[in-house]
């Protein structure tokens, strides 16, 4: 185990030897086995159903967690779950959320799903990935999982099991009573088998697997990316990708007398990929608080209790979290955290370092993306921390910033020059990222460098800064918005000519969706009408704009395509001026100027207040100067 303070270490730890020599696990159940064989009796993993800094939790050592992953895949297999097939799960956070994972892992290609898609969503992406078993809740109070997921699962011919997970158990009498109680009815409209988990995994050995690992590296997951209508795109993970992100995190960040806290959703790649394969590397010791993590309720109240109860080392949260944990103050002993880690969307400076006044603490930034199996590049721990960038690429990860000539050529960008990021690391599936081919076509630079569709530059000290996205998605608090999806529904309105869809800056989510609007000739519709409209017609309600607007006229290019960086300047003024009039200031944005390196920068005058201009700014990613 050793940190890193600059590019110079992470050269050090490349010139040891190629990544291809380093003696990393085969397959997933030999990467459990040896974290189970040299951390046995030790807690690895944590959970508790509700968020109180008393309340009932369960914890599982490494032995234990390794019994039940075995179990889990035996039953898969038992379901007729071979390498090739496809085990999904629709499922919030739990201990069996954890099983079920590793556990598909290991007996085919396990499929997380987000259980906040819509029931035609989740179905999609069922038939996408043709799975033949679907792990969900079993009807519960205060989620209407069971009943989506039914639904979605009649849709999805395919499917020939659905395993139901009872959270019941978690819970103490009386209030296990009354959730039994209360528990909805959710009657089966489809033709596949219904089975209750833990009965069916009590059949099955925790000692042994009953089948023959494969040890030859493999697709072992399949991971929908953003969480946009229509078809999926669904990303492809070998395993030697998951167990690099597990070493990095071994050999860079944890020790295994740590304690990782992850309010983030096991249906995502940076809870799943640079957390528990960390914490399986390093044989650690994670928790997670609450089905829904920071979205569960008291989960942001009691969180700097739980941070104290389990005597945490390291958080790990998103910007939208920590603009939530701001809001409240630090009522406990946080003495014992070393370090937080935001990933998922960029970071205000105000936040990174509101936080570390509260809690003596720097945020450590970085930069993932579900096509490479997550992890890309980190601000040193050890080092200096840029803000504003996502720091220095990992070991074995190769960054470059190309342009393209559009004919297929490309030409390295110089230093602090602006292009497209594009990465090769064992992450990467060359030339297989989805698992449609014909998504992954153009998908490379020369063959290897996966095209991320963000643009960036590097610095004279080999750090990354992310400037803009060449894809156009909008990031609400680490959930990608295609602005498609809000551009065809408003165009749907006959009073609609043309619409563009933007992110407009936000304090909470880093980005709200809003749109811009031109009507046809001679058509009249008010704003508020067209909202109502939207929120109808707009099926994902992340997706949903905050702010719909009417102009003359939308800025186009030469060929007619609406010019989506007029619109943001034009949001970009809207939001920071009311958010500076709000708190009594004179400032107002005077121009919004493109920047090479940083993208559209905010101009404020008349020069005044500069703290109180600072403290308001600040809470926006949006990059802000005096005018000259």
């Amino acid at each position: 185990m050793g940190s890193f303070a600059n590019l110079a270490d992470i050269k050090a730890i490349e010139a040891e030897m190629p990544w291809a020599a380093r003696d990393v696990a085969p397959s997933m159940y030999e990467f459990l086995t040896r974290a189970a064989r040299d951390h046995g009796a030790r807690p690895a993993i944590s959970y508790q159903l509700t968020s109180g800094p008393a309340d009932p939790a369960e914890t599982l050592t490494w032995g234990q967690l390794h019994g039940r992953v075995t179990q889990t895949a035996n039953l898969l297999r038992s379901l007729g779950v071979g390498p090739q097939d496809v085990v999904a799960y629709v499922l919030p956070n739990a201990h069996e959320t954890a099983w079920v994972l590793l556990g598909g892992m290991v007996a085919g290609i396990v499929n997380p799903i987000n259980p906040l898609l819509e029931a035609e969503q989740i179905s999609a992406i069922l038939r996408e990935t043709q799975a033949k078993v679907v792990v969900t809740l079993r009807a519960f109070p205060k989620t209407d999982l069971a009943a989506k997921v039914g639904e979605a699962v009649k849709h999805a011919p395919q499917v020939k099991t659905v395993l139901e997970v009872d959270l019941l158990h978690y819970l103490k009498p009386p209030k296990k009573w009354i959730a039994h109680f209360l528990r909805p009815k959710a009657p089966v409209e489809h033709s596949a088998n219904v089975l209750a988990f833990f009965t069916a995994l009590k059949k099955h050995p925790a000692d042994r697997l009953t089948f023959a690992d494969v040890t030859e590296d493999r697709v072992a997951a399949y991971f929908h990316t953003g969480g946009t209508t229509g078809m999926p795109k669904v990303a492809q993970h070998k395993v030697s990708g998951m167990v690099y992100n597990g070493w990095l995190g071994a050999r860079l960040l944890f020790r295994n007398s740590d304690v990782v806290i992850c309010p983030l959703p096991l249906f995502h790649v940076f809870a799943v990929y640079p957390i528990l394969m960390s914490i399986i590397a390093s044989g650690a010791h994670v928790v997670f608080p609450t089905p829904a993590g920071y979205r569960g309720e008291g989960v942001f109240d009691n969180f700097w209790k739980l941070v104290e109860r389990w005597k945490v080392t390291y958080m790990v949260t998103v910007p939208t979290a920590l603009a939530a944990l701001m809001q409240r103050p630090v009522n406990a002993d946080v003495s014992s955290l070393r370090g937080a880690f935001s990933g998922s969307a960029p970071l205000p400076v105000e936040l990174f370092n509101r936080f570390e006044k509260a809690t003596g603490v720097q945020i450590v930034e970085g930069y993932g993306l579900t096509e490479c199996t997550c992890l890309v590049s980190v601000n040193p721990p050890d080092g200096n921390k840029k803000i504003g960038s996502v720091g220095i690429p990992f070991p074995h990860t190769h960054v470059r910033i190309l342009r393209t000539d559009g004919a297929g050529g490309f030409t390295e960008c110089g230093v602090d020059e602006v292009g497209e990021i594009c990465v090769a690391n064992p992450g990467v599936f060359e030339g297989s990222t989805y698992t449609e081919a014909d998504k992954n076509r153009s998908l490379f630079a020369e063959g290897r460098f996966l095209r991320t569709g963000d643009l960036g530059r590097i610095d004279a000290d080999g750090y990354l800064f992310i400037t803009g996205r060449a894809k156009d998605l909008i990031i609400r608090g680490g959930h990608n918005i295609d602005p498609a999806v809000i551009e065809e529904a408003l165009m749907g309105h006959e009073a609609v000519a043309f619409v563009g869809a933007i992110g407009q800056p936000d304090a909470h989510a880093g980005e709200l969706p809003c749109a811009y609007v031109e009507l046809v000739k001679g058509a009249t519709v008010t704003e508020a009408a067209l909202l109502d409209y939207a929120k109808a017609h707009i099926h994902e309600r992340a997706a949903v704009p905050k702010h719909v607007e009417i102009l003359e006229e939308l800025p186009k290019t030469a060929v007619g395509k609406v010019f989506k960086p007029d619109l943001r300047r034009r949001a970009i003024r809207r939001i920071c001026d009311a958010a500076l009039a709000e708190a009594g200031l004179a400032a107002r944005v005077t121009e919004v100027v493109e920047d090479k390196k940083r993208g559209l920068v905010a101009q404020l005058a008349p020069r005044a207040d500069e703290a109180a201009v600072q403290a308001v700014m600040g809470r926006f990613t949006t990059a802000w100067d005096w005018q000259p």
